[in-house]
């Protein structure tokens, strides 16, 4: 497992899979990149770099545990790619993860060809998911037979009554099959999650939203943002928001997923993650139907 030395001497730790060029791939959670795996197959057409996040993973704990704070990663990131030796790096983001992206992009937009961001998090860019937008897209999953109980614990959590139950009951939202695999999937990330980290990387000073609009809106690169159909934490709606930030991006909405899409339907994850790295011809801006 190879290592480098942040900014403050932290060793941080990368996991290198799978063929072709380089893809720097920065977790959500904020935790390590475990989860990721290998996106569904995409090791097969790219070498993915997953960067566990400093006290996460095989990544050292800092001496400073204030330097979790999402922008101060943002030398976490720039010490990686300076460590790979890439002039300019292709990146992927997934849901907290985005946040780090989207800091990282405003303020080292020349080292950066493109940017995927998955079902993302939109702190760092002070959008507002409602709560009447999270119970309208919940609708989508009326059939299934876990619907009512978690539905009705995330009407407690729109409500402000949630619970530790509350938070529990809604995590089939996050998967477009509620099966064992994501079962599993679901029962490991809550196992890595560390509270401590989890706190100090949302905490005060870590977002200037305007700040980061007004960078992002200069950002010429190309940049994906794929929305999962059914997903909660990233809604379509939102996501079309999130893609109006840049001055031309591509939004992707994948059929009948969740806040995992490479898990839901890994086929049309990778056919979409690869289209968008390896074409060179623009695309048209923000699309607005279904597709992958």
């Amino acid at each position: 497992m190879p290592t480098f030395a942040a900014y403050d001497g932290t060793e941080l730790a990368y996991h290198v899979s799978g063929d072709g060029p380089p893809l720097v791939c920065l977790p959500g959670g904020p935790t390590d990149s475990a989860y990721l795996g290998d996106l569904g197959g995409l090791s097969a057409h790219r070498q993915l770099i997953r960067l566990d996040l400093r006290g996460t993973g095989r990544s050292s704990t800092p001496q400073d545990t204030t330097s979790y704070r999402c922008d101060r990663l943002v030398d976490d990131v720039e010490a990686l790619r300076e460590h790979l030796r890439l002039d300019r790096m292709d990146l992927l983001a997934h849901c907290a993860g985005a946040n780090l992206a989207a800091l990282y992009v405003s303020r080292h937009p020349e080292n950066v060809r493109k940017l995927a961001l998955i079902t993302p998090s939109v702190r760092a860019v002070g959008l507002t998911i409602t709560g009447d937008l999270r119970l309208e897209t919940a609708q989508l999953r009326r059939g299934e037979p876990w619907f009512p109980d978690a539905f009705a614990a995330l009407e407690a959590i729109v409500a402000g009554r949630a619970t530790a139950d509350s938070w529990q009951a809604v995590a089939p939202f996050s998967y477009g099959r509620w099966d064992k695999a994501a079962q599993e999937h679901q029962v490991a990330g809550d196992e890595r999650m560390n509270p401590e980290i989890v706190a100090a990387f949302g905490a005060e000073g870590a977002f200037d939203p305007a700040t980061t609009r007004t960078a992002l809106a200069r950002f010429t690169p190309p940049v994906l943002l794929l929305a999962g159909e059914l997903d909660l934490q990233a809604p379509p709606h939102t996501m079309a928001e999130f893609a109006n930030l840049f001055p031309s991006a591509e939004l992707v909405i994948q059929p009948d997923a969740g806040h995992h899409p490479w898990l839901d339907d890994a086929d049309r994850f990778v056919t979409a993650i690869t289209a968008f790295l390896e074409h060179t011809a623009a695309s048209s801006p923000h699309p607005t139907g279904l597709q992958g």
